[in-house]
């Protein structure tokens, strides 16, 4: 299958209220379409919270439930603060089908917000598979990092998941479409808006980037949107043909 259909889901995060934050998502995920690639912010359930020891998702919990619940048919996938064995990870979950298709746990860890003080940092990337796309996920501060990218060059499509503050929204535009540009694969971008629970406000900038660093999606600002965007893969196979750059790099 060379097409994929994306939707992204740009929305303002309730501070630490998985109820809140599950009920808007849900009314969202009802409106794509079946096999559709959905993908959601990073933490979408609580907000950017360094409270792990009482936020914390468990792989028996609410929002696992939830997301197995809600991939009928679809894949789901965003990131949570998760224990596993007395740890806490910033965890990218993908789950299709009822079923959890794809772990990462976010390798660079924000020191400026104090995450590495609460969460424990990946080790490794990975990928995973839908519709016969090839994905590889990414969380937030991980875009500042394309050392990390270039072990997923091959992949089709890169996401990235944040909660990326307005403040510094010219380095997520930029970074985004440089990953694209460097890895020739196709990218999305995810990220919330509103203020979160210390007050910082996030402008969104959610968007789509083809292998090329051509936008798709533009940056869509400071709104809540469900983003649906198809894509396709026999393109970029033609251009990584015509243009094999990435056979040259060391």
């Amino acid at each position: 299958m060379t097409a994929l259909q994306l939707n992204l889901i740009q929305t303002d995060l309730v501070w630490e209220n998985v109820n809140q934050n599950l009920l808007r998502f849900q009314w969202h995920i009802e409106r794509t379409p079946e096999q559709s690639l959905v993908v959601l912010p990073e933490m979408f359930a609580t907000g950017f919270t360094m409270n792990p020891s009482h936020h914390a998702e468990k792989s028996n919990g609410l929002v696992v439930q939830w997301l197995k619940e809600m991939s009928k048919n679809k894949c789901i996938c965003g990131s949570l603060s998760f224990e596993e064995e007395g740890k806490y990870y910033n965890r990218f979950l993908a789950v299709a089908n009822g079923k959890i298709i794809c772990e990462y746990d976010k390798v660079h860890l924000f020191s400026l917000g104090e995450e590495n003080k609460h969460y424990h940092s990946g080790k490794r990337t990975t990928y995973f598979e839908w519709n016969d796309w090839k994905i590889a996920p990414f969380i937030c501060y991980d875009l500042r990092f394309p050392e990390l990218m270039r072990e997923q060059a091959n992949a089709d499509l890169m996401l990235f998941v944040a909660n990326w503050p307005k403040m510094r929204m010219t380095a997520w535009n930029s970074l985004l479409r440089a990953r694209a540009i460097e890895n020739q694969c196709m990218v999305a971008g995810v990220n919330r808006v509103g203020k979160d629970g210390n007050g910082f406000p996030h402008s969104g900038c959610t968007q789509i980037i083809d292998y090329a660093g051509t936008h798709l999606v533009e940056p869509v600002v400071d709104r809540e949107v469900l983003v649906d965007q198809t894509i396709e893969k026999t393109p970029m196979y033609r251009f990584r043909e015509k243009f094999p750059f990435l056979k040259d790099k060391k």
